[in-house]
């Protein structure tokens, strides 16, 4: 099994996001460009973002809105046929995340050479899409099954939902490491392109010295130092996109501008 330091050799590594448009089935899909649009469309994003420097890519679907808690056959396998397509122009590593399914996102990972799945692996949630039971523990079970050497990042506090338990932030990433076989926690904000508290990030570290804690939503190049000073790594998506609109393409000039001040910390 690869470790966090193989995958990702650079300190304060930073994980960014090509978000994938609306896939085949979705409500925003658009059945005019196809799949052969969705390509192209996350070709320019990966492009402006390996040219930027950054350390890996995570491919999700996060144009699938109004999102659901199981994959469905065709969003699963148009998310696996993009990103085979894109693999021969990837120089860096690449993972993978479908919103918000564990298994099917471990499935994914194995059938398309992922290293790394970032997911809701563990807890409860009132949420956006009704209660959240992510069941984890069969994701877990099926990277075993398959022999996958996939990193499981495991997001402790989701967006767009909160726990229904009285458990600390802390407390859930603590128990995760030891109960789920994480190899990385991810303390995210309240949904995609809002900050993760500082605070939390400290919380989590502090008693989990040992694993990687990754900062997975809100990063900007406002908050990139003060967050990398505790975090071991940062998931960027947002702040990297024209007008810092999650919807829009990759803006290379701020994936530049991102990373110059990333190379001031390491």
């Amino acid at each position: 099994m690869a470790t966090f330091s193989d995958v990702f050799p650079n300190t304060k590594a930073v994980i960014a996001m090509a978000h994938l448009p609306p896939l085949p089935g979705t409500p925003l899909y658009d059945h005019e460009r196809g799949i052969d649009g969705a390509v192209e469309s996350v070709l320019r994003d990966v492009e402006a973002l390996q040219a930027g420097g950054v350390d890996a890519i995570m491919f999700g679907n996060e144009g699938d809105r109004p999102y659901t808690t199981k994959a469905t056959p065709e969003t699963l396998a148009a998310m696996a046929v993009i990103v085979s397509r894109l693999q021969p122009v990837l120089s860096v590593p690449f993972g993978v995340n479908y919103l918000w399914d564990p298994v099917a996102s471990v499935g994914l990972a194995h059938a398309v050479g992922a290293r790394f799945v970032r997911e809701i692996f563990t807890g409860v949630y009132e949420s956006d899409m009704g209660l959240w039971v992510p069941e984890g523990g069969y994701a877990v079970r099926l990277r075993a099954q398959l022999r996958s050497d996939a990193l499981l990042f495991f997001n402790i506090n989701a967006e767009f939902a909160s726990s229904t338990g009285n458990r600390t932030v802390a407390s859930r990433a603590q128990s995760a490491v030891f109960a789920g076989l994480a190899d990385g926690v991810c303390v995210s904000g309240p949904m995609t392109g809002q900050a993760v508290l500082v605070s939390d990030l400290a919380d989590v570290k502090e008693v989990l010295p040992d694993t990687p804690v990754i900062a997975n939503t809100g990063v900007r190049l406002e908050n990139v130092l003060e967050v990398l000073q505790v975090a071991d790594a940062a998931i960027v998506g947002t702040s990297l996109k024209r007008d810092g609109n999650t919807w829009n393409p990759v803006d290379p000039d701020r994936v530049a501008r991102f990373m110059e001040r990333v190379r001031s910390v390491r």
